[in-house]
Order: C-alpha cells, then structure tokens, then sequence
C-alpha cells in the first residue's frame, strides 16, 4: 500500500510530507485547495506525463517521490523488480520523480535512475487512479479483455505458447513460399551458374597454387639456361676438384695419416658436388616435361577469377558458392515437398492454438455471466436498479487472433429497461460511470492485486442515501485493498477509517498543506463544515455526529 508522499516545489506546494494508512482513507477541504495538486504529483511517481506547469515558480525543479510497502513476496511487483534487475529493501518501493523547470525529468526506483516507462510499468502494478471522467479502466475497451480474464484467473501462459508456435509455422511457411518463388525466377541462372562451376571446379587454395607456378613457367628459359650452364660447369673433363683428387690419391701413401686430412673433405664436397648436379637434371626435367604451360595456367586463372567477380567473392570462395547454389536449386526441386511441409505444420499449430483457445473463450463467457450477475446486485443500493452491466465476449475474425486469444471482450451498459446495451461512454452521465465502476471494482476486489486504489470525486453530483451507497461500497472495497478517495461528500468522509483535509494558505506565497485529523471531534467539524458550507451550526455538527455514528454502527 501507498504509506507516504512527500512533494516539492509542486505548483502551490513549496514542502509537503503525507503519511498514508491502510483501509479507507478521505481526502476532503474546499474547492482549490490542492486536492488535484496531490494527485497530479501522484501521477509523476507513476510514470504519468511531466509537464513543466506542475513545477512551482521560481523553483529549478519539482520533486515528489512515494514510498509503497508490499508485505506479499509473490505480488508481481517483486517479479517486475527482479526482472529489470532493482533491488528491494524490507518490502518497500520507493518511487522518485525530478521534474526540471524546462520539461526534463528523471525517474527512479529504490534510488536507482530507470526511464519513466519503466516507472509507469511498475506504478500501474501498485496503484489504480479513478476519476469520475477517467478515460481509463471501463471507458478505455482495450482494457476490458485484461479486466475480465483478471477476475476469472487466466494466466493464458497456454495461450501465449500455442500463439507463438502458430506464429513461427505460419513465418516458416511464408519463408519458404517466397524462397521458393523467387528460386524459381532465378532457376535458370542458378542452374547455369551451377554448371559453370562443375565444370571448372575450383579447389581451395588454387589460385595461389597457380600464381607460383605461372611464376616458375614465365621464368622457365632463362632458368633452364642457367641450369644446363650450372650442369657443364660441374661435370666439365677440367675439373680441379677431381684432378686435385686424383693427383693426390696416387701418393696417398707418401702423405701417410695427412693424406686423409685432405682427401676426406676432397671426396666430401664430391658427393655434394654429386648431388646438386643430381638435383639440377631433376629440376631440368620437371621443367622440361612439365604438362602445364604460361598459356594454359593464365587460361586456368582469367577463368578463377571470372568466376569469383560473377559471383562477388574470393577465388578460394568459389568451392562454397558452388555448395549454396546446389543448395537453392535443391530448394527449387523440392520446393513442393517442404511447402507441404509446412503448410501440415500450420494447420497442426492452427488446431492446437484453436483448442486452447476455445477452451479460455469458453472460460471467459461463463465468469462474463458471473462477473455481471455480481456488479448487477451492486447497482441498486447506489440507485441504479434500473441499469444493467452486460460483459459481451464476442469472436475476432481470424486476422484479428492473437496473443489473446480469439474474442473481444467489450463491459456495455444500459441504464434504461429494456434499452439496448452500449459503450459506457455513450450511455452512462458522469456520475453513473463513477457508479458503474465502483461496482466493478468492489466485486473485483477479490481477485485484484493492485494494493491500493484512488477515487477522485467518484461521488460527484450524488447525495443522500445513494452517497451513503457510495460510501459504504468504498469501505467495503477497503477492506481489501487500501482506498483513498476525494471527495466532496460528508457521508462517504463518513465511512473513512482516516480523513485527512487538504487547505491552503497565504496571499501572496500561497501553500498547501495537508492534516490528518487525529480523532472523532476533529472529524465531526470537518463533516460539519461539508453539510453547512462556510458558517458551521450546531444543526451541521449534530448532523455530522450522526453521520460518524451510523458509519461506525
């Protein structure tokens, strides 16, 4: 529940700090007092929209932050607080709102800055704010779906999951058909680029393979000169390297153990000798019987390379383009068979989404006739006996199916006997809106998790017994939910378990303050002040003692 506000630089409000109780609390005192100051600054710590008229002249900023404490570790709240990753302290929520004289404003949640989407999301799980012309809650029909499914319990975590599956098989197939349809414009150049491919067959790491041989090819003349050259010039009849060693093998003997300190190297750099001239007939021959040529590999690589510009990519790309055009062309052959595929896969999600969601239609229909047999027994102790609530829960055309199922849930109301029913706001005054409500709120409050609720002037242009209707509905609805109402009635001030005045002060720094009256005598001048208007009499007071004690009966 909402257990403080403190507001600053708000309009007239320079400081103000309001303790808050559980049950039903009353919010009363005279025209322009600043009772639609509190609840605009209200409005800022829920995420409303900040408009810089609210902030105070002459100040740089307005700031107004709420304190709610939810003792239900399992409200959803606490889900939605671990879910964007704030942290909770001794089950409270502190809300926080900066609004700067130029429009800027900041948001927070237990000291931490979020967008003020964030803060509304949150604020519309801990607070529900009524007015007597409020374009929310019944007025608005895109509401009326969540309303009825929150009284009869639906969680539609089913719902949700056979909708989504239906969604992915019907993306699937559209995927597919118009894969396929643009596959077939384009069969033609995939079936010819394809073949071009085959027949080149490109291997990865070709082109560089090719660009050394052309090299060695472009090259291939003057090095087989230089190798016959090299050749001769080792095999030659004068060569020194054999004439040393042949002149000092035959006096080997006269050197005795020096002669093998110079004939070992000697035949050493013979075998090596030996060798290279082994290597340059190998290399010579390679060259001379190769089967390529300069003509044949620049043929090889103009033709690569054409290949890898057609397709925009690399030449050792080219093995893997070959593989997704064999790809898409086997789409294209088999195009049929996966579009039958899928279209089996649509119609089998199509049935189990119908399935579930006939079954929360079905539901939904028969907490409709419940939801109105109890708002109709609420409707004639607040004088509209005549009226009727009516819950119509009526099938989408299939292209309007979602998330939601298959229905639009629309709340109608006739206020006449044998009237047709109709939108709310086409039919009902003001008041009988406010009326309207309050008996679906009182009957909700059962099932409702929003711990704390706000009437503003719900009451207006009623009196009598049907304000003491009113008022007594309010209490009722306290007593599950903690209720703040402003109002102008004495008799539902009556049934408030704290009443708090609101009044304003000074000429020309004007100021609002709020008090909370402390006890029954506090209270009963108030109500007084109400039934009489400015000059209270003893006849008021009496009235107002009265109105306490049958409130309190």
């Amino acid at each position: 529940m909402l257990t403080a506000l403190r507001i600053q630089n708000v309009v007239i409000i320079e400081k103000l700090d309001i303790e808050f109780k559980a049950g039903l609390c009353a919010l009363t005192g005279e025209t322009g007092a600043g009772k639609s100051i509190l609840l605009d600054s209200l409005g800022l710590t829920l995420g409303k929209r900040a408009e810089s008229s609210l902030v105070r002249k002459g100040a740089d900023q307005a700031i107004v932050s709420a304190v709610f404490e939810i003792e239900d570790a399992s409200h959803p709240a606490y889900a939605f607080l671990q879910e964007n990753a704030l942290d909770i302290e001794d089950g409270a929520i502190y809300l926080r709102r900066a609004l700067g004289a130029d429009g800027r404003s900041k948001a927070f949640i237990n000291d931490q800055p979020v967008s003020a989407g964030t803060l509304k999301s949150l604020g519309e799980l801990l607070l529900e704010i009524h007015g007597q012309f409020d374009t929310q809650g019944l007025l608005d029909p895109k509401t009326h779906l969540a309303m009825l499914d929150e009284y009869a319990g639906l969680k539609q975590k089913g719902l949700k999951t056979v909708w989504q599956a239906l969604r992915a098989a019907q993306d699937e197939y559209q995927r597919l058909k118009s894969m396929a349809e643009n596959a077939r414009v384009e069969e033609e150049y995939l079936r010819g680029s394809l073949e071009d491919l085959d027949a080149l067959g490109p291997e990865e790491g070709e082109e560089e393979k090719l660009s050394a041989l052309r090299e060695r090819l472009m090259n291939r003349e003057s090095v087989l000169e230089a190798l016959n050259a090299a050749y001769h010039a080792l095999t030659a009849e004068d060569d020194p390297l054999r004439a040393a060693s042949g002149v000092l093998s035959r006096i080997s003997h006269k050197l005795g153990e020096e002669a093998e300190r110079i004939l070992g190297p000697l035949d050493r750099a013979s075998v090596e000798i030996e060798e290279a001239i082994n290597a340059i007939q190998s290399v010579s021959s390679d060259l001379e019987e190769s089967e390529y040529n300069l003509e044949t590999v620049d043929e090889r690589l103009f033709a690569l390379r054409s290949q890898a510009r057609k397709h925009n990519c690399s030449v050792d790309e080219l093995p893997a383009i070959r593989e997704k055009l064999a790809e898409d062309l086997n789409a294209i052959e088999h195009a049929d068979e996966n579009l039958e595929a899928a279209i089996k896969a649509v119609d089998k999600a199509r049935t189990e989404y119908l399935r579930v969601a006939k079954d929360v239609s079905e539901a939904r229909k028969k907490f409709a006739k419940e939801l109105d047999a109890l708002v109709a027994k609420e409707l004639p102790p607040l004088k509209m006996e005549r009226a009727r609530f009516e819950t119509q829960v009526e099938p989408l055309p299939e292209d309007e199916w979602g998330v939601n199922g298959m229905d639009r849930v629309r709340f109608l109301v006739a206020t006449n006997p044998g009237a047709e029913a109709g939108p709310l706001n086409k039919i009902a005054s003001g008041g009988e809106m406010s009326r309207f409500m309050l008996a679906l709120k009182v009957v909700m409050a059962a099932v409702g998790s929003v711990p704390s609720l706000i009437f503003d002037e719900v009451d207006a242009g009623i009196g009598g017994s049907t304000a003491d209707a009113v008022g007594e509905r309010l209490a009722r609805l306290a007593a599950e939910r903690q209720v703040l109402v402003v109002t102008h009635s004495p008799q539902v001030a009556a049934r408030a378990n704290h009443h708090y005045i609101v009044s304003k002060a000074g000429e020309k720094n004007v100021t609002t303050s709020v008090e909370h009256l402390p006890d029954r005598e506090a209270r009963a001048e108030e109500i007084a002040r109400m039934l009489a208007g400015a000059s209270v009499t003893d006849e008021a007071r009496a009235a107002a003692g009265k109105l306490l004690e049958a409130s309190a009966a």
